[in-house]
């Protein structure tokens, strides 16, 4: 089964230069866990929840000043969304990541997170 079947679309993106706080209000009122960071069409990293927590709250960052070039993820860990569920899955665990950029002839097209894959294991298992 190809991941391309629980991926989903419409991911949010945000630039670099971006303040955290631009960020966070994003990520707070469309109700998601991470921004996909994007300069001149190209992923330049990921801002996740616990990069926030980690690198703004924990070392006492002041949100509202910092840019998310500061904080974000640089190193992406991206798949395709032709890649079958069981090997994405094991591309998540072996790189302990949660959100799986997928890219297509270099372009994001799609995301898929651990809750995606569980939604659909649940599925599978209640019948």
């Amino acid at each position: 089964m190809r991941i391309r079947r629980f991926m989903v679309k419409d991911v949010f993106c945000v630039s670099s230069n971006a303040s955290v706080y631009e960020a966070v209000k994003l990520m707070n009122h469309n109700r998601i866990g991470c921004l996909l960071v994007v300069d001149y069409g190209k992923i330049s990293g990921i801002l996740t929840e616990r990069d926030i927590f980690e690198r703004i709250l924990e070392e006492g960052h002041f949100f509202r000043a910092t840019k998310i070039s500061d904080v974000m993820t640089r190193h992406v860990i991206v798949g395709n969304p032709n890649m079958e569920l069981v090997d994405a899955t094991r591309l998540m665990f072996e790189n302990k990541v949660k959100k799986l950029p997928l890219v297509e002839n270099g372009k994001l097209v799609g995301l898929v997170t651990l809750t995606d894959i569980a939604g659909f294991a649940i599925d599978v298992v209640t019948g």
